[in-house]
């Protein structure tokens, strides 16, 4: 078990990296304390898809691929910073909309939106396939052993998934829900700045 003894070094760089503020975080406190947990889980789940698939990629070689054709990085940054602002309309538009719990709006239909709402949250990111990259270049030894490659990924999967379900299963509380009532306007407006000045940061960075 000694030869898997870098992966340690890897959960904790990405546990450390998953808590940190950002656009996920955002969106999973946006949609448990706004429409409910299923739906803030099911954007849960698409975090923790979106992260295993770029922790995959990047085992694979993404993280030198963005490093030699920049025009590539240029593009999947314009286009997360694009989706970042897209989100933050959305918030916008909604702040001074009611918490939503009628049966449309808990159908399955929803649910898939909420889960491909926190996959492409994910994915729209260039900037974590980056850090995700350099944690595997940082931490992956020059032979790993066998299954690395698909154990690096289901730990990423599951650190994230870990994480933001207790940011849903905490905000989801009708406690949260009713702080959040009281100053349901501000904060969406607040949140939509946020996801704005995001999306111009990833847009905007070298």
């Amino acid at each position: 078990m000694a030869e898997y003894s870098f992966l340690i070094g890897i959960a904790i760089a990405l546990i450390l990296g998953v808590m940190s503020p950002g656009p996920s975080f955002l969106v999973v406190s946006k949609v448990a304390v706004d429409s409910s947990r299923a739906h803030g889980l099911m954007v849960v789940l698409g975090l923790g898809l979106g992260a295993g698939i770029i922790t995959l990629l990047a085992v694979m070689g993404l993280y030198a691929v963005l490093q030699a054709v920049p025009w590539l990085y240029l593009v999947l940054k314009l286009a997360g910073a694009i989706y970042l602002c897209y989100l933050a309309f959305k918030i916008w538009r909604s702040a001074d909309d009611s918490i939503g719990n009628d049966p449309q709006a808990q159908s399955n239909n929803s649910l898939w939106r909420s889960f491909l709402m926190g996959l492409f949250t994910q994915l729209s990111n260039p900037k974590t396939a980056i850090i995700i990259g350099g944690i595997i270049v940082a931490f992956l030894p020059p032979n790993p052993p066998a299954h690395s490659y698909t154990i690096i990924p289901v730990m990423a999967f599951v650190i994230d998934v870990s994480w933001y379900a207790l940011v849903a299963l905490a905000l989801s509380t009708q406690r949260a829900q009713g702080v959040y009532l009281r100053f349901k306007a501000r904060i969406n407006k607040a949140a939509s700045g946020f996801m704005v000045f995001m999306g111009l940061k990833i847009a905007l960075s070298s």
